[in-house]
């Protein structure tokens, strides 16, 4: 096969960039953990979701096949007591929320994962390994609940570079005194009334929280794979117990590389649910449109915190209604020019560098840990501004041959952008207009208006501007801006569209007399 292209990434566990080199040539395997199905989606879900989404999307356009495995937790204290709460069946409530996520992800242009198993269905495979570790003399039973013994796993700490001494008990639990260490953490629990359970050797019960992963991870992907990411925060206890189990389970058990995503953070503090700071997925897209938010997302490298902001929310929403009013304007011009395609014509010397620049700069940074604000920022709006540059030459009059090469370097570029926008996940199914009013929707919604209350004002604006009212008409384009509606001035037209709200300059007091 054709020699990969070199992709470096963070691999946690030895704390720096490596190359990638899979188990297998030309196959990656990848298990990133997924959600605790027992309420809606929150921002910090979201950004683990397109974290690996880019990573998923680009390794693919590598020429990697890809198996990509993200699990449901669809058993779990949380699912219990917020189903006791509502009095629903506990796996009932998680089946709606596993849905209500895979709405979410659809919105935000995420693949779906070739397999997305939930612990329900992998009871025994999950049984299977507590076995295999019970009898490697790994765990140990009491009156029904099987622990993991950390005592037993030599290496206990490599990925969180934690002590084991100085480690604090489970996260999601209660200290229990019956634990020969309270490091150890539970592999089964013993049923509780009220509470789902299963059949297992040690009697009626289910998982604890870490095996799952283990289980379906070796499952789907054997013992041995290539990338396992999630959320960083699951650095410690999660991930760092998943490998004590797995290698208790089997010695050969390995992930070559372990990936993280950093926090979504609110005021600069961690955004869950815990701390009551959140914002789900589903408020902020009832205001902004779902590529906006992908967009601010992919604005800043997936390692590094990213705060939440209204502000930086708007510079994204503006960008993409750039982006897809761009990709608009040079599809309506080239379809003018439907006989010119075709032909064997040579393209700008300038369009040809833009071009150059645009793949180089693509390959190099998503090649580099996947840098993605670099190419948002950088070579993609310097292609965007040289289609706009050719659109407004097709606009004045030129000799035959400018205008075939015009055309020809249009048609090269735009299909450049929307390769680089397809591997970002910012590429629509949709046509451009119809995203383009749907963002236009979300800014009206935001301004607290309908389209009728824009057209009166424009008309209300002419009418100023007719009877030399300069100051309101430029009052009420101002007023306009303040609320994120930009108008502007087309030949004898006004049109409209979204833009960052703009804070006006407050108003001098009249002076008294």
């Amino acid at each position: 096969m054709a020699e990969m292209t070199e992709l470096r990434v963070y691999n946690t566990m030895t704390q720096q960039k490596e190359i990638l080199k899979p188990v297998v040539d030309g196959k990656v395997s990848m298990y990133v953990c997924g959600v605790t199905a027992y309420d809606l989606s929150h921002l910090g879900h979201g950004r683990a979701a397109v974290s690996f989404d880019v990573l998923y999307r680009y390794l693919q356009h590598l020429g990697y096949e890809v198996t990509y495995v993200r699990n449901f937790t669809d058993v779990d204290d949380k699912i219990i007591r917020r189903a006791n709460e509502l009095g629903e069946n506990p796996l009932t409530l998680s089946s709606h929320f596993c849905q209500e996520y895979l709405d979410d992800m659809t919105d935000l242009h995420c693949l779906s994962p070739t397999h997305q198993p939930r612990v329900s269905d992998h009871m025994d495979q999950i049984k299977d390994m507590i076995t295999q570790i019970i009898n490697n003399d790994c765990a140990y039973t009491i009156d029904g609940d099987v622990y993991f013994a950390v005592d037993k796993s030599p290496n206990y700490g490599r990925l969180s570079g934690r002590k084991l001494e100085n480690n604090r008990a489970g996260e999601r639990v209660a200290v229990d005194s019956r634990k020969r260490n309270p490091a150890d953490f539970a592999l089964w629990k013993a049923a509780k009334p009220g509470e789902p359970s299963w059949d297992s050797p040690w009697g009626p019960g289910r998982p604890g929280w870490h095996i799952e992963c283990s289980a379906m991870s070796a499952h789907y992907l054997t013992f041995k794979f290539d990338i396992h990411g999630g959320g960083i925060d699951l650095i410690f206890p999660h991930h760092e117990n998943e490998i004590a189990q797995s290698c208790a389970a089997c010695q050969e058990s390995n992930v070559s590389y372990w990936m993280h995503n950093g926090h979504v953070t609110n005021n600069n503090e961690k955004m869950s649910k815990s701390l009551g700071n959140f914002f789900t997925i589903r408020q902020i897209t009832d205001l902004y449109h779902p590529l906006a938010l992908r967009y601010f997302l992919l604005g800043t490298h997936y390692r590094s915190p990213v705060n939440y902001s209204i502000a930086q929310l708007e510079i994204a929403s503006e960008a993409v209604f750039y982006i897809y009013q761009t990709l608009r304007d040079c599809e309506d011009t080239l379809s003018l020019f439907q006989e010119v395609n075709g032909r064997n014509v040579c393209i700008a010397p300038a369009a040809q560098d833009c071009i150059r620049t645009l793949q180089t700069d693509f390959q190099t940074k998503m090649s580099d840990d996947l840098s993605t604000p670099h190419i948002l920022n950088a070579s993609l709006q310097e292609a965007l501004r040289f289609i706009n540059s050719c659109l407004n030459m097709l606009k004045k009059k030129q000799q035959k041959q400018q205008q075939l090469s015009a055309v020809e370097s249009l048609t090269k570029l735009g299909k450049e952008v929307k390769g680089v926008l397809s591997v970002l996940g910012l590429l629509s199914t949709l046509a451009y207009s119809e995203v383009l009013q749907q963002l236009k929707g979300k800014a009206l919604k935001r301004a607290g208006m309908i389209e009728d209350d824009v057209l009166h004002l424009i008309e209300e604006r002419a009418l100023a501007r007719k009877n030399k009212d300069f100051s309101k008409g430029d009052q009420i384009r101002a007023d306009l801006a303040s609320k994120g509606i930009a108008l502007m001035d087309v030949g004898k037209e006004t049109i409209w569209r979204p833009c960052v709200p703009v804070q006006q300059e407050p108003q001098a007091p009249a002076s008294s007399t």
